[in-house]
């Protein structure tokens, strides 16, 4: 681990099968996590913590991941964080529209950690 702050990555998904995978190997590798079960959750983690990457999952029960990327995209504060969507929502519109309301990437579920986490290291290598 390099001397650098570790990156903050919050983790927003209704589905306790893919969060809790996701949290242990966003700590394995070194990051600080944070979790959401819903977009309410997330909206708040998102003002309080500032996270560095979000990894957002867009069909949830009460606010949907587009709504908390608009929300993290209308933040000054928030300029430099990377929105990963991960979404079974796999339409060309519905991908579309993830990239229209500010995502920096959108990753279809079912995917492999690994390439999760290539990309992660991608978006925020500076």
């Amino acid at each position: 681990m390099s001397t650098k702050e570790k990156l903050k990555v919050l983790v927003v998904d209704d589905e306790p099968s893919i969060l809790m995978p996701l949290e242990f190997l966003m700590r394995k590798n070194g990051y600080q996590v944070y979790i959401a079960r819903n977009g309410t959750e997330a909206m708040e983690s998102v003002d309080k913590e500032r996270p560095d990457v979000v990894l957002l999952d867009i069909m949830m029960p009460d606010v949907d991941g587009y709504e908390v990327c608009r929300h993290i995209r209308g933040q000054e504060n928030m300029n430099g964080a990377k929105v990963i969507f991960m979404s079974a929502k796999t339409k060309d519109a519905d991908i579309k529209k993830g990239y229209d309301v500010g995502a920096d990437l959108y990753i279809p579920k079912p995917f492999s950690t690994r390439f999760l986490m290539e990309k992660i290291k991608e978006l925020t290598q500076s």
